[in-house]
């Protein structure tokens, strides 16, 4: 009898393919966290750009390759960001389901409101331009929000049995985030207006939606190392702003960022580009906001 059961609970596993989860792998931390939270137990999700890597320069790998081949779902940011080498992972994969215009691919930037994109022409000598908008969207709590939609309504295309529990699932981290935000907004406030030099120009958006104010960048160009000539030029400019924080990603080299801080007297804040694996999208804001007001309220 023990073994009729054991039988029986094999051959049902067998026939119910509908219970096997999603596999959703996300080009980097954030779009995880999203995609974690929106289909809860539902999806089984993995990241192909880890916190502490650069996800314009990430090194496609054979498991990556691999990974993507099982694949049920590819989100992406977008906008040139992985152009780089996940083109290359694409077509590596032998999935034509995630492969660009697939429709196990999902390009996240067609759901965001973007800054600074180009109309005019550009060319290398203005650095690492991205012509469709500035691909750091994610940053921004109502961008995000937008994107967790646009994840939900496709796994609802790709998944419809389990549809009520993605918009469910999508309906609760907008909840979830505009809670947090009101009270990251809240502690936040001593530090609005704050003086700050970032690395990369990576913060536009976290920028705005803070309320602080960008004195300069340690990159004279986005992707163009800093010259002793243009160092000097934004040490000036930031003691004569009274510049407090300088912010860059833990993946970008801190000499120069170190340098400037001892001289101008700003604290320097080194931050992962994303969650980690056991932090939601929202504790993530939470502890980067934390962060700089600690070193701009002092």
């Amino acid at each position: 009898m023990r073994i009729f059961f054991l039988s029986l609970g094999l051959l049902t596993a067998l026939i119910s393919p509908a219970q096997a989860a999603v596999r959703v792998v996300a080009t980097v931390p954030a779009l995880a966290a999203i995609a974690r939270e929106v289909g809860g137990d539902a999806v089984e999700v993995s990241t192909l750009v880890l916190p502490s890597q650069d996800p314009h320069f990430a090194d496609p790998r054979p498991s990556h390759a691999l990974t993507l081949n099982r694949a049920d779902l590819l989100l992406a940011v977008g906008l040139g960001l992985e152009s780089g080498w996940l083109p290359t992972l694409q077509r590596g994969a032998r999935n034509p389901a995630i492969l660009t215009g697939g429709g196990g691919y999902l390009e996240c930037s067609g759901a965001a409101r973007l800054k600074e994109a180009q109309s005019a022409p550009i060319d290398r000598a203005q650095g690492d331009i991205h012509p469709g908008g500035n691909p750091h969207y994610l940053i921004d709590p109502e961008n995000a929000k937008r994107c967790a939609k646009a994840v939900a309504d496709r796994l609802v295309a790709l998944d419809p049995g389990k549809g009520e529990a993605y918009r469910k699932g999508y309906a609760a981290f907008a909840a979830g985030v505009d809670a947090r935000v009101a009270e990251i907004l809240a502690a936040f406030a001593p530090a609005r207006g704050t003086p700050i030099v970032v690395f990369h120009r990576s913060w536009i958006y976290l920028i705005d939606w803070l309320g602080l104010r960008e004195v300069g960048a340690v990159e004279p160009k986005p992707g163009i190392p800093p010259t002793p000539a243009h160092v000097a030029r934004l040490l000036a400019r930031m003691q004569a702003e009274k510049a407090r924080v300088i912010l860059q990603e833990s993946y970008y080299p801190v000499a120069t960022s170190r340098l400037l801080a001892e001289r101008s007297g700003a604290r320097l804040v080194v931050v992962d580009g994303g969650p980690g694996p056991s932090q939601t999208y929202a504790d993530y804001l939470h502890g980067l906001a934390g962060a700089i007001r600690d070193a701009a309220v002092r």
